[in-house]
């Protein structure tokens, strides 16, 4: 007689320790996070605290903590020191949306790794090292579409979202204000964005260049996208705003020119 065993769960996200590159942080399909010490070979914790498999870690040494999100649209903050649980919470879904959100939640600690983008097919949204969130934005008006993929420029200034539609949003870090829309027709070949649908899947930043980016497209090609020569940056800076803001934020998409469809290169 044989026995058959069900197979391991797969690894979904990966993450590494900030101060100790033989540690890594490994969501799995089964909800767990499991600790992994690469030397010893060895899983040296195991973080239970999630519904559905995870799928994005993120860590901030001046916080040291590590946070974690799943298909259960939830946030987790565990402590690096112990992999104690200190937080969790789920993302809210949008007024217009009833019930739980569910699905694939994103997460990345701005440069001062203490802000957190949290992305979901229904909203950008920053979050402080508490779970509070303190700005939030829903598709809308000239970015209708859900959202696929997000992730901050390397200076952290901006914040680039891909859309299923395969619009690209172009948006100040800060205020989550959308500065320009990109649409699919400016970055990929008519032959292509006339036929089958095509979408950024996933958005990755330039490391020194602020306003390029790379997207990884539904049909398998990569596209690299910055602006025009004669206009090095991406649409207009929104004036400053004096005043407290609130704490959550779902300001109106802006106008004019800065959510046309800017040209590329």
């Amino acid at each position: 007689m044989t026995t058959f065993m069900a197979p391991p769960p797969a690894a979904t996200f990966l993450a590494f320790h900030p101060q100790d590159n033989n540690i890594i942080a490994i969501g799995m399909e089964d909800s767990t996070i499991q600790i992994y010490n690469v030397r010893v070979d060895e899983v040296k914790s195991k973080l239970k605290g999630h519904q559905k498999k995870i799928t994005g870690l993120a860590f901030s040494q001046s916080m040291n903590v590590l946070v974690s999100s799943g298909a259960d649209a939830q946030l987790c903050v565990w402590s690096i020191d112990g992999w104690e649980k200190k937080k969790s919470k789920y993302i809210q879904p949008p007024a217009n949306r009833s019930g739980a959100l569910v699905g694939d939640t994103r997460v990345q600690f701005h440069n001062d790794q203490t802000h957190l983008l949290v992305v979901h097919e229904s909203q950008l949204a920053i979050y402080d090292g508490n779970l509070e969130c303190s700005r939030s934005w829903y598709p809308r008006d000239a970015l209708p579409a859900p959202v696929s993929s997000a992730i901050y420029s390397c200076d952290g200034l901006l914040v680039y979202a891909g859309f299923c539609d395969g619009a690209i949003g172009v948006f100040e870090a800060e205020s989550l204000r959308l500065r320009c829309r990109i649409a699919l027709s400016a970055y990929v070949p008519p032959s292509i964005s006339s036929g089958a649908s095509v979408y950024p899947m996933v958005v990755a930043a330039h490391p020194l260049e602020p306003n390029q980016i790379a997207v990884g497209m539904s049909d398998g090609a990569v596209h690299v996208v910055e602006p025009l020569d004669a206009d090095p940056k991406w649409g207009v800076a929104p004036p400053q705003d004096n005043g407290a803001h609130p704490s959550m934020s779902s300001a109106p998409a802006a106008s004019n020119n800065q959510t046309s469809d800017q040209p590329t290169r």
